[in-house]
């Protein structure tokens, strides 16, 4: 999981901003007399965005400030209103395509690094008290969540988790499915996953 720093753009006519970018931890604040520490990647350059990850890897409030520069000249501080604190990340739902191929019921989800696990959710349109789930780690590949019956119509939905942090996203909107040819009841349907109650249906 990664975290950025954005800011807006300075603008100065005919000249080239740079800007630099510092953090500040607890142990700065209270132990080393309040001090700022420069993160190297982040300084001098012209991109208004600063990868942040490798600095604020401890669950503690971070505070964190930028400045521009034009040759000599440079900025005041612009510090954030409040601490920040990675366990106060908000995930964001995972994207992701829902496709029946033939009677195969599949799942293609964006990749998201390392840190992230996905809980897949899917049921039978209609039937919803009978909800299966997949948890899955590796997201590099598209996902066979189930074989669906004949003329069935699935849906499915997904949430992005986070162990790190312990904070699980919103779920994803539902994306349902209908597998090709007409219902049949002597269809056999090869189930994967451990079926849960009290799911939502569509």
């Amino acid at each position: 999981m990664k975290h950025f720093l954005v800011w807006s753009p300075v603008t100065v006519p005919g000249a080239a901003v740079k800007y630099s970018v510092e953090f500040q931890g607890e142990y700065e604040r209270d132990y080393a007399n309040d001090s700022w520490i420069p993160i190297g990647e982040c300084t001098g350059i012209s991109v208004t965005q600063c990868d942040i990850t490798e600095d604020i890897s401890a669950t503690v409030p971070y505070d964190l400030r930028v400045r521009a520069g034009v040759g000599t000249q440079a900025s005041h501080w612009a510090t954030l209103s409040s601490f920040f604190n990675r366990v106060t990340t908000s995930l964001i739902p995972p994207m992701l395509t829902v496709t029946a191929d033939g009677y195969h019921l599949l799942v293609e989800l964006e990749r998201l690094g390392p840190a992230f696990e996905f809980w897949i959710y899917y049921w039978k349109k209609g039937q919803g008290h009978k909800v299966y789930r997949k948890v899955v780690k590796d997201s590099s590949t598209t996902l066979h969540m189930d074989t669906m019956e004949a003329g069935t119509e699935y849906c499915v939905k997904a949430q992005t988790y986070v162990e790190a942090i312990n904070r699980s996203s919103n779920f994803s909107q539902v994306q349902c499915v209908r597998a090709e040819g007409k219902n049949n009841k002597d269809t056999l349907l090869f189930r994967h996953g451990s079926p849960l109650l009290g799911g939502q249906g569509r």
